[in-house]
């Protein structure tokens, strides 16, 4: 159970950050008020501790797998926020982004 634990970890750390940019985003960009910018700040700090729950160690793999999620987490927030639909080129990418990060957090790795 250690890569579920993983992979939902990293899924809330994708609504934390995806979604405090966003609200960032839509008080100042979109002009919805200093609250909603307010609550983004609040989320990316959260995001912050996210990572810390990591099974692993090693905060630059961590980092590093995360950024794959990113990746296939921003087109899905934008196509379910904004309405922007991903072509099959950003779906292959995005697909690709995930396979590097499980190749980075949960390949087999000896004690070194």
């Amino acid at each position: 159970m250690p890569i579920l634990r993983s992979a939902a970890l990293f899924v809330v750390a994708a609504l934390l950050e995806i979604g405090g940019a966003w609200l960032v985003w839509q008080g100042v960009r979109e002009h919805r008020g200093w609250w909603w910018a307010a609550g983004g700040v609040l989320a990316l700090g959260a995001y912050g501790f996210a990572a810390t729950f990591q099974p692993d160690a090693h905060f630059g793999r961590i980092l590093a797998a995360y950024g794959g999620v990113f990746v296939a987490g921003s087109l899905t927030w934008g196509a379910v926020a904004d309405g922007y639909r991903p072509d099959g080129w950003d779906v292959a990418g995005a697909l690709v982004c995930l396979a590097g990060m499980a190749v980075i957090m949960w390949a087999p790795r000896g004690n070194g």
